[in-house]
């Protein structure tokens, strides 16, 4: 009985939330959780996509964990702070951004990515940056660690394959393979 009264003690402890001291907001998951399915890996790779296109450093540093580690090209950001600091400059510098990303691999709580996005700088200079991009979550769905190889294409503008509205892509706008990428 002993023991049984100690569960119900662990449960209650665990469920019970004070109002004045709430959980850090790195406890926050950020389903679907890991281990991956071929589905939840799916949904992972379009949440991340959709969160990019969003332009917003704020919302897309909260996918991460508060201690996640990026290297994206040739620059290494670690934690939130620096990651805000990083997507802050590239949508500065990167400007009408769209991405597709595409699920290349996943295993437990690893996923790997393929992507392309469309850009222009402040010359009005388009590219079409193509990539890869592993990442690692931990198990409340954050992203810990992210390693991005990412290459430029100076592109036309009349060679730009994405047209959707600023924002998340239209459900009905073909994917990354189905441009032929």
């Amino acid at each position: 009985m002993n023991n049984q009264n100690n569960r119900i003690l662990e449960l209650k402890t665990e469920a019970f939330i004070d109002p004045l001291n709430p959980p850090a907001p790195n406890s926050a998951r950020r389903p679907p959780l890991p281990p991956f399915t071929l589905e939840t890996a799916i949904q992972k790779v379009r949440l991340a996509e959709d969160g990019c296109n969003s332009c917003d450093p704020q919302k897309v540093a909260l996918a991460y964990t508060p201690d996640s580690r990026w290297r994206n090209r040739s620059e290494f950001a670690n934690g939130r702070q620096e990651i805000v600091a990083f997507l802050t400059r590239k949508w500065a510098r990167e400007l009408d951004y769209r991405l597709i990303k595409e699920l290349w691999a996943f295993a437990d709580d690893r996923i790997a990515v393929r992507f392309a996005y469309e850009w222009h700088d402040d010359s009005g200079n388009w590219f079409r940056s193509y990539g890869n991009e592993n990442w690692e979550f931990d198990e409340n769905g954050l992203m810990r660690l992210r390693f991005a190889c990412i290459n430029d294409l100076p592109i036309k503008e009349s060679d730009r394959k994405y047209h959707w509205p600023l924002g998340r892509r239209p459900d009905n706008h073909p994917g990354f393979s189905e441009l032929g990428f």
